[in-house]
C-alpha cells in the first residue's frame, strides 16, 4: 500500500510497548477475557453496547443531541477519568479526517474512553491505519468501525485539483493525494468544483470502506464497517448506505 509509514508488524510491536502506559491489558488477550465489559460508570447509567448495531445507534443518538445543542457531556468527570487509568473499553473505532472542524468525540457527544479514534488527513487507509483498526478490534473488542469523511475536505479538494495541473505541494502531501486519486476517478471534472468536492468526499469514504471490507483480518476483528459524512454547516452526520 502506497505511502505507508511503517509496516503492520512494527505497528503491533509499538502497541505492545504502549501497554506499559495502559493501552494494552497486562497480559494481552488473556487479560481481556478475564475482564468484564464496562456496564456502568460514575456519570452515566448507559450499559456497554452489546452489538455493532447498538454501538451504531449510540453514535446516531449522540450526534442528534449534538445537532440539537443538547449534549450530555457524559464520561468527562474526574472520577471517570481515573477509572480509565488501568483499562479502556471503547465501543467503536472511528477513522476520521484530521480537520480541526471535525472533533470526533464532540460531534457524537461521547467522552473519555468511549471511542478509539484514528485521524489522518483525508481519512485515507494506509498500513498504519489498518494496524490501528486491527489493534482496536483484537485487543479492545470494538465491534464497529466508522469511516467518517466531511464536506469541504481539503485533502479531497487537493486531489481533485491535482487532476488539472501538476502539484507544487511537498512530496508528503503529494503522496497523501495519490491515496485519494482512485476514489475520485469517476468524478466528472467538468462539474463545478463544489459539486465535485461533495461527490468526491462521499466517494472517498466508500473507497476506504471497500478497502477495509476486503481485508480478512479487519473483517474478523470488526463485524460492522460503515461510512458517513459530516456536514460542517449543520453538524449532522449523514450515514451512507
Amino acid at each position: 500500500m502506497a505511502n505507508k509509514l511503517t509496516n503492520r508488524r512494527d505497528i503491533l510491536a509499538f502497541w505492545g510497548v504502549a501497554g506499559a502506559v495502559g493501552l494494552l491489558p497486562a497480559v494481552g488477550k488473556s487479560a481481556w477475557s478475564q475482564q468484564a465489559p464496562r456496564t456502568s460508570n460514575p456519570t452515566s447509567a448507559e450499559s456497554h453496547p452489546a452489538s455493532p448495531e447498538e454501538a451504531l445507534e449510540r453514535l446516531k443518538v449522540g450526534n442528534t443531541r449534538f445537532v440539537n445543542g443538547q449534549p450530555k457531556h457524559s464520561h468527562e468527570s474526574l472520577g471517570f477519568r481515573k477509572q480509565l487509568t488501568s483499562e479502556q473499553h471503547p465501543f467503536a473505532t472511528i477513522l476520521g479526517c484530521s480537520d480541526s472542524r471535525v472533533p470526533i468525540e464532540l460531534i457524537f457527544d461521547q467522552g473519555f474512553g468511549d471511542l478509539f479514534v484514528i485521524r489522518v488527513a483525508g481519512n485515507v487507509v494506509t498500513d498504519d491505519v489498518v494496524g490501528s483498526i486491527e489493534y482496536a478490534g483484537i485487543h479492545l473488542k470494538t465491534p464497529l468501525v466508522v469511516i467518517l469523511g466531511h464536506e469541504g475536505c481539503g485533502a479531497v479538494t487537493a486531489a481533485l485539483q491535482a487532476r488539472k495541473h501538476n502539484s507544487s505541494e511537498p512530496q508528503g502531501i503529494q503522496n497523501l493525494v495519490k491515496l485519494i486519486e482512485p476514489a475520485i476517478r469517476s468524478i466528472d471534472p467538468n462539474l463545478p468544483m463544489p459539486e465535485q468536492v461533495h461527490k468526491a468526499v462521499e466517494s472517498n469514504v466508500r473507497w476506504a470502506q471497500e478497502k477495509l471490507t476486503k481485508l480478512p483480518e479487519v473483517q474478523r476483528s470488526a463485524p460492522l464497517i460503515v461510512g458517513a459524512v459530516y456536514e460542517l454547516e449543520t453538524g449532522e452526520v449523514r450515514w451512507l448506505t
